[in-house]
């Protein structure tokens, strides 16, 4: 066949942007996928788990409904149900966002297995798929941690966890990082009693850190922040055994100790790609390996691991892949943690701040100054905003609040257009929305005596 421009390997975020760029050049470019289409965020990530969390979310207000006068209730929940209804959507966005998407931008999709032959050469179930360039976009999976006793009993993922058909009556999470605190409320939130053993958002600002801290011990979710030691099979479920002896049993166990670069298969060292100490390939800020034909974008590659960073860290490596020039600015880069309430990032925290050689100013506004909050009759919650104290400029927004999120996306504006805290201060913001937090907050720069209402 014809040498093609580009050939990507994976048919996630960051190879659909791969796929959506070379074709608005006029390229031609084929994307390979042995697995099922859609990547790691359609299929057993942000989707599917988000999906659950907002059911979750449902049952736990309904019965911490903070209205006495209009009560609510909830009764047990039918997981076969919400994982079908789960797997529908996730189905009907397969065919909207991707297939759809690639018919229309005028890409094929090619099942198989993808694997390097030699530096030149990429096979697909064994047969040539010549190219120009190509971009691996393979995505991760979950790791699987170094426990002694865990090969010993059936422990879940991320992943298998959201195919279960029914609810664990109890549940231990090891891992404290973003997974295992949407896991862990995710399954609380169901009914289930949940244990999480690890380190409570460990790279958080500790203030939200606290705030978390409330918010699991207030629906029942018991945390010890201790190192899991060992694992072992009971009679009825599992028991884990921290390195502080304190041992938790439950019906089932659920790790999250984080991901790893999915890259079985390809046979990278054939191709002269090599991979970081952590196994994620290496690339330069230009996405480009080792390998002057290949380049790498997504999760795969290091990157952080967001949707909307593997989709721009895939369209870079295109660019860069089909002979152009573009590197990924992560200046002011938000990122949201879907616990209840949302953890939620951008810029720098303090300790990044203080590394980066900035004389740091630092803020705190608690949820009991947030108009949104007090009418939400919910003030749990804290949003902090780090400024260079030479210029004050904001350097980075962080939030544990209700709706979080939704703060960032002016946090980032304010990062990347160089804002003040006086300029955010100054910046309009209407009232009785939880965004407007972050205007309060960076008010408490100039005083930290209590305003009036929008004053």
């Amino acid at each position: 066949m014809d040498r093609l421009d580009l050939v990507v390997v994976g048919t996630g975020g960051a190879a659909m942007a791969a796929g959506i760029h070379a074709r608005a050049q006029g390229k031609s470019v084929v994307l390979v996928e042995r697995g099922v289409i859609g990547g790691t965020c359609l299929n057993v990530g942000c989707l599917p788990s988000k999906t659950l969390l907002a059911v979750s979310g449902q049952r736990e207000h309904a019965l911490r409904n903070p209205f006495p006068g209009v009560p609510t209730s909830a009764g047990p929940a039918d997981l076969d149900s919400l994982v079908d209804q789960k797997d529908a959507l996730i189905e009907h966005m397969r065919h909207a966002k991707y297939l759809d998407v690639a018919e229309a931008h005028g890409f094929e999709i090619r099942r198989g297995q993808a694997r390097f032959a030699d530096p030149q050469t990429l096979l697909v179930d064994g047969e040539p798929l010549p190219a120009a360039a190509y971009v691996i976009a393979t995505g991760s999976v979950p790791a699987t941690p170094d426990l002694p006793g865990l090969d010993g009993v059936e422990w879940l993922t991320s992943t298998t966890a959201m195919e279960l058909e029914e609810l664990p009556e109890s549940l231990i999470v090891i891992g404290g990082g973003y997974v295992g605190m949407e896991q862990a409320q995710l399954f609380a939130g169901l009914g289930t009693r949940v244990s999480l053993i690890g380190r409570l958002a460990p790279h958080t600002e500790p203030e939200l850190a606290d705030v978390m801290r409330q918010a699991f011990t207030r629906v029942g979710i018991t945390v010890i922040e201790q190192r899991a030691g060992r694992v072992t099979a009971e009679a009825d479920g599992v028991s884990v055994t921290t390195n502080a002896g304190q041992t938790v049993t439950a019906q089932r166990l659920l790790v999250a100790t984080g991901r790893q670069a999915r890259t079985d298969g390809l046979d990278l060292a054939a191709a002269g790609i090599e991979v970081d100490e952590r196994g994620f390939i290496a690339v330069d800020a230009r996405q480009h390996t080792l390998n002057p034909k290949v380049w790498a974008a997504g999760d795969v590659s290091g990157a952080p691991q967001y949707v909307y960073v593997a989709a721009e860290t895939g369209r870079a490596a295109a660019v860069n892949a089909l002979g152009g020039k573009a590197e990924v600015d992560y200046t002011g880069l938000p990122a949201v943690i879907f616990t209840r309430p949302q953890i939620a990032s951008a810029g720098m925290t303090e300790a990044q701040a203080l590394a980066a050689g900035h004389a740091c100013d630092c803020r705190v506004l608690g949820g009991e100054d947030i108009p949104r909050a007090l009418t939400n009759q919910d003030t749990l919650g804290a949003l902090k905003i780090v400024v260079d104290a030479d210029t004050g400029k904001v350097l980075g927004v962080h939030a544990a609040l209700d709706g979080a999120g939704d703060v960032m996306l002016a946090a980032t504006y304010a990062i990347k257009a160089g804002m003040t805290a006086d300029d955010v201060a100054d910046t309009w913001a209407p009232y009785l929305t939880m965004s407007e937090a972050l205007r309060i907050a960076a008010g408490l720069f100039r005083t930290d005596k209590p305003t009036s209402c929008c004053a």
